[in-house]
């Protein structure tokens, strides 16, 4: 006889995890899915791996639903699967910024349910390790001297977090932002894989990524835009700070789910991920997939999102990227 969802029993050292099923086949509990809206390596593939690794391979599976920047999942999610209660979808900074920006059409951070934050990330600027460019400011030196000679990749577009980052830079460098040769990618592992074939000359993205790539010596970080040093594989690098750049670029990563989950599966995923950030070795596997400590959950996190959303507004309206 199938379980019914209320019997399932939440175990995150087991390989049982009932709670993740409210659909069943044959009496067996159908695994619950992490959805990257990118391609396979990078900082969304990192947050369903470390959600995977958190709640276990058996509880949770990963898959990959790529296409305008996270508007095709989000899409996916809110109009065809919205009540599906064992499906989570990873969300970034980025994702809160294309809300900002109307990249989701007319969405709204209520079109969704946020259930957690699990870590967060920030932004770097980096380029090969046979670059000519040692720092930041050699690189903004050559990109204001041939603005078209320096590519720099990038996930997504013109008004993309990563371009963001980058024409912030650029103005405090008296470069006009516009005059920016972006390369667009379907997420950092994309740029990161054109990097180092020598596609483009730089890649705005992201310190987790940027820590998959750094371990074997191919690339040289020039920055990390966060308030101070980071710890781990890129702790030798500077801040844009350091280098007279005054930007920093926090990015949240964590789950949400459909907006027509009910209250009660909503309410025990909270649960599960509460009791899955609390455990000591949280920790070290978020440090492990290149995140830094950030845990939030439910209506907390949703507040925090709402605020977050409206200053993402407030600092692309400067550049003209509000529709």
């Amino acid at each position: 006889m199938p379980l019914s969802a209320s019997k399932f029993v939440v175990s995150l050292t087991g390989c049982l995890f009932g709670l993740l099923a409210a659909q069943a086949v044959a009496g067996v509990p159908v695994p619950a899915q992490c959805i990257v809206p990118a391609k396979p390596g990078g900082g969304m593939d990192q947050t369903c791996k470390l959600a995977q690794k958190a709640l276990g391979a058996h509880a949770l599976q990963v898959s990959y639903m790529p296409g305008g920047v996270g508007a095709v999942a989000w899409t996916s999610i809110i109009t065809q699967r919205s009540a599906e209660a064992n499906t989570l979808v990873a969300y970034s900074g980025g994702s809160l910024l294309n809300l900002a920006e109307g990249k989701f059409g007319k969405s709204t951070t209520g079109n969704v349910r946020w259930v957690a934050g699990i870590g967060t990330d920030y932004g770097m600027i980096a380029v090969r390790s046979d670059s000519p460019y040692k720092n930041l400011r050699e690189l903004m030196a050559a990109i204001k001297d041939k603005p078209s000679q320096v590519s720099i990749g990038a996930g997504g577009t013109i008004g993309s977090q990563d371009w963001l980052k980058m024409a912030q830079i650029a103005k405090q460098s008296n470069v006009d932002p516009k005059s920016l040769r972006l390369v667009a990618f379907e997420g950092g592992g994309e740029s990161f894989t054109a990097l180092l074939a020598g596609h483009v000359q730089a890649v705005s993205g992201d310190a987790s990524e940027a820590s998959l790539h750094a371990v074997g010596d191919k690339i040289r970080v020039l920055a990390v835009l966060s308030d101070a040093r980071l710890p781990g594989a890129l702790a030798n690098v500077p801040t844009a700070h350091e280098q007279g750049y005054d930007v920093t670029w926090p990015i949240i990563r964590g789950v949400y789910m459909g907006p027509q989950v009910s209250d009660a599966d909503y309410k025990k995923w909270v649960n599960v991920f509460q009791h899955a950030m609390a455990q000591p070795g949280f920790d070290e596997d978020r440090k492990l997939h290149g995140l830094y400590p950030f845990a939030m959950t439910g209506q907390d996190l949703t507040n925090y999102i709402d605020k977050a959303v409206i200053n993402y507004r407030q600092q692309a309206k400067e550049f003209g990227l509000v529709r």
